[in-house]
């Protein structure tokens, strides 16, 4: 008898209980929350690492505006949608260089590449105070430098063309454009929150995923939504950027909307990844 029970325990072993796909690593032997970051941090300044991030910052986003305010002056400059790549390739344009750019900066500075982003990642506590305003700074003069290059070799062309610069399109109302703004940067920062969630890559290791992709995908699928309603900003410095830059009142007239937008966005992205999806006020009470 007592050899038949142990047949019946190891035979047992031999089927163990299917847990569904992507939570058999759900244990929290497997992941630490990490500290939040603290609002300010004096001793960050005196690194290297942290000056380094700021200009890998500022290279991105110049070399972001370059690329994309030139592919938006070639469609404009073309007589028709059929003689240039037009909105898709708009948004290949800007969906594409995110995904490059991020990919070549995550590991320095987090590859944020846009203020909204940093705002959002900020109000997760994922990054200092003085981290979140010093990358903002060098995003929005990165953003400046580089449409600069586009309007000093073509100036002629880049105001005659609008220099890439965001506007309401008309028959919108400026609520229509914050609306646009607004959930097209919520889908950009919830997909940077789940793209980067260590959490979440702990728990899912078997499942290989490349967080650029996602990410430079949900930048291009917005552009395809929301072009035809403001040209898409979902991003301050790109904004502010090719506004300086072409400087005319029509850039003006409705910028507040590129920056109040995306800012909202993304602080309801980072609320929803707090709270619902991670739900760490709840586990902080327990």
């Amino acid at each position: 008898m007592e050899g038949k029970e142990e047949d019946v325990r190891v035979g047992a072993n031999k089927f163990p209980e299917r847990q569904p796909i992507g939570t058999s690593a759900q244990s929290d032997k497997d992941y630490k929350e990490p500290p939040p970051a603290p609002l300010f941090e004096p001793g960050e300044i005196a690194s290297w690492s942290f000056w380094r991030a700021g200009i890998a910052e500022f290279i991105a986003t110049f070399l972001f505006l370059y690329i994309t305010v030139l592919t938006v002056m070639g469609v404009k400059r073309s007589p028709n949608m059929c003689a240039s790549v037009g909105i898709q390739g708009i948004a290949w344009a800007f969906g594409g260089m995110i995904f490059a750019l991020v990919y070549c900066t995550a590991g320095i500075s987090g590859g944020h590449i846009n203020p909204a982003v940093t705002f959002g990642l900020f109000l997760a506590r994922k990054l200092s105070l003085t981290r979140a305003v010093y990358y903002i700074v060098m995003q929005c003069l990165g953003a400046i430098c580089g449409a600069g290059v586009v309007k000093g070799f073509q100036p002629k062309q880049y105001q005659a063309l609008g220099g890439g610069a965001n506007t309401i399109a008309h028959g919108y109302t400026k609520g229509s454009g914050l609306g646009a703004e607004i959930i097209g940067t919520f889908v950009l920062v919830y997909t940077v929150f789940s793209a980067t969630d260590a959490k979440r890559n702990a728990r899912d290791s078997h499942v290989p995923i490349l967080a650029p992709l996602p990410i430079g995908f949900a930048v291009f699928l917005v552009h395809l939504a929301t072009i035809p309603i403001t040209g898409t900003g979902i991003n301050p410095a790109r904004s502010l950027g090719a506004a300086i830059i072409f400087n005319k009142d029509n850039a003006w007239d409705d910028h507040w909307v590129f920056w109040v937008g995306p800012f909202i966005g993304a602080a309801l992205a980072a609320l929803y990844h707090v709270i619902v999806i991670r739900a760490i006020p709840f586990k902080s009470r327990s």
